[in-house]
């Protein structure tokens, strides 16, 4: 059986054309704040109106809002870990990864093949669950990677065989040609959807130049955290799903 979602960024409503598919569920991916104060994406997968207004009200705060997750057994996973497009990171964030994240997300059809490898082997290192997504914001990109349970008949065993370790990551990594051809094809839509916006076609001669130094800091950070992070030993064995140590949860009260 084939399931697919829609993760939009701090949103659902892109959801609404798709609900009345059977085999559609609704997603998310939540821009969460660190206790560090730097920002993650968080990827939160088959959830409910109210709920997506519970995770909104608790993404700032890290801690209420794994709690919420743990206690209402919502699967979620930490998203391209090492990639800049978040902005900085800091040590102490592949801590709270590592002790309270089940799935790490080790295929995604825009990051460098390098950053999804990285991932992987932190996924294993860690003893994560692996997970895949398109990262599509063009319609060229949608469905170019993706995770597979083999055996599963609906979205129930789909997700009972993640949490088993039965999934599998499959698809393509990201390219400079393949985001510049994304990013040209965003940008033609925009001009055909408003006039207007053709007035700004020039600047299209950039897009290349954009996209190549993206790449070129993604590596840069990827290399950076892969060496400090992907050496360190391992210290846990196991994904927890419910509690939280009483300290942290004393220290961001």
């Amino acid at each position: 059986m084939n399931l697919f979602t829609l993760t939009d960024h701090d949103s659902i409503e892109g959801a609404e054309q798709l609900r009345q598919h059977p085999d559609f569920f609704v997603s998310e991916e939540l821009t969460c704040k660190m206790p560090s104060g730097t920002e993650v994406h968080i990827g939160v997968y088959d959830i409910t109106d109210r709920q997506h207004l519970q995770l909104q009200q608790r993404r700032n705060d890290l801690v209420s809002l794994l709690m919420y997750l743990t206690e209402r057994r919502l699967f979620f996973s930490i998203n391209h870990v090492f990639s800049s497009v978040t902005g900085r990171r800091e040590r102490e964030d592949f801590a709270w990864f590592q002790e309270y994240f089940p799935a790490v997300e080790t295929r995604n059809s825009h990051m460098l093949e390098s950053a999804n490898q990285r991932a992987a082997q932190l996924a294993k290192q860690w003893d994560k669950i692996a997970i895949g997504g398109s990262d599509a914001h063009a319609l060229p990109s949608a469905g170019t990677a993706y995770t597979e349970v083999p055996g599963a008949r609906d979205k129930e065993e789909f997700f009972a065989g993640l949490r088993a370790g039965m999934g599998r990551v499959a698809g393509e990594s990201g390219s400079f040609s393949k985001l510049t051809r994304d990013v040209f094809w965003i940008a033609y839509e925009m001009m055909r959807e408003k006039s207007w916006t053709t007035l700004l076609s020039p600047l299209a001669t950039l897009i290349p130049v954009i996209t190549y130094w993206n790449y070129h800091d993604e590596r840069v950070f990827g290399r950076r955290w892969a060496a400090e992070i992907l050496g360190a030993p391992e210290t846990r064995k196991r994904t927890r799903w419910i509690s939280l140590p009483q300290s942290a949860a004393e220290g961001s009260v």
